[in-house]
């Protein structure tokens, strides 16, 4: 019977790396990893775990340093008296793996897990941020929408925010729509004049409950970690996407909703709000 022998000591490491790298799928690493001790140290050593989620997700190498995963996983960085170099490889392995591990290679949009609070609601509980989740601006004969409150400045902002499905994923697209109001003459449409989206993570103890809302701005118990450009809203009753420059990679599961300027002044009492029907939904690689 031949020999076979092992091809990491047959073929090297320069070869036996790049053969590895051409793995597609995270799980593949670590089962590599687990066929001897040998082939263990192999991938340890040389970092694979690394350089593999870098080459599957490059948008998150410029923080490679900092990742913090807000309790799903440790701090990439070290001192150097923290712990030795074998063993420092051993923590950037299995937090590499597991960062890799938990972007799926497959799109979803159902990965908002819901509604937190709105900087302002007109009237609670019938016009709330938990309507913007809906899939149709009817339920039944009802309409379902989320109004801010009234302003005579068509200049102050709203703010959504949202929970993720995971603490971590990569966003590329959002879809927003604003509402157009059926029942009242001349179907006005009350959007605003752009938006801009906000990712990040909780930064103190659990926010206060929609049902109470208020105007505390979100910046004091939150820190966001992106913010994209400002994107001009289309006047009308459609859903309307807005890819991002790049894929960005969210940490820690919330994203804020800004909504700038406002456009249509309500016949009835001369004020400017912003209705949103189907308010968010995610175009994104990431896992449930």
């Amino acid at each position: 019977m031949d020999y076979c022998g092992d091809f990491i000591e047959l073929l090297g490491p320069d070869i036996s790396t790049k053969i590895l790298m051409n793995l597609v799928n995270p799980s593949d690493l670590i089962r590599v990893s687990l066929v001897s001790s040998s082939w263990h140290q192999f991938v340890i050593e040389n970092g694979l775990g690394k350089q593999l989620c870098l080459k599957l997700f490059p948008e998150i190498s410029g923080i490679v340093h900092t990742i913090e995963m807000n309790n799903l996983i440790d701090t990439v960085g070290h001192k150097q008296n923290d712990c030795d170099e074998l063993e420092c490889l051993r923590k950037n392995h299995r937090i590499y793996t597991l960062l890799a591990r938990a972007f799926n290679p497959f799109v979803r949009k159902d990965c908002i897990s819901e509604a937190v609070i709105a900087s302002s609601t007109d009237n609670y509980p019938e016009e709330s941020i938990h309507n913007t989740l809906e899939p149709f601006d009817r339920i039944d004969t009802r309409a379902s929408y989320w109004s801010s409150e009234g302003q005579n400045n068509p200049a102050v902002p709203e703010t959504l925010l949202y929970k993720l499905m995971t603490k971590m994923c990569i966003v590329t697209e959002i879809h927003v729509q604003p509402f157009q109001a059926y029942f009242q003459y001349g179907f006005p449409i009350y959007s605003s004049k752009d938006v801009r989206f906000r990712m990040g993570h909780k930064l103190q103890s659990e926010m206060t409950d929609s049902s109470t809302s208020s105007n505390k701005s979100a910046d004091d118990e939150f820190i966001w970690t992106y913010t994209s450009p400002e994107f001009p809203m289309v006047q009308e009753n459609c859903l309307q996407k807005f890819k991002l420059p790049e894929p960005v990679l969210c940490i820690g599961g919330y994203m804020q909703v800004e909504l700038l300027g406002r456009v249509q002044r309500q016949e009835m009492d001369g004020l400017y709000y912003i209705w949103f029907s189907l308010s968010l939904s995610l175009l994104t690689s990431s896992n449930h």
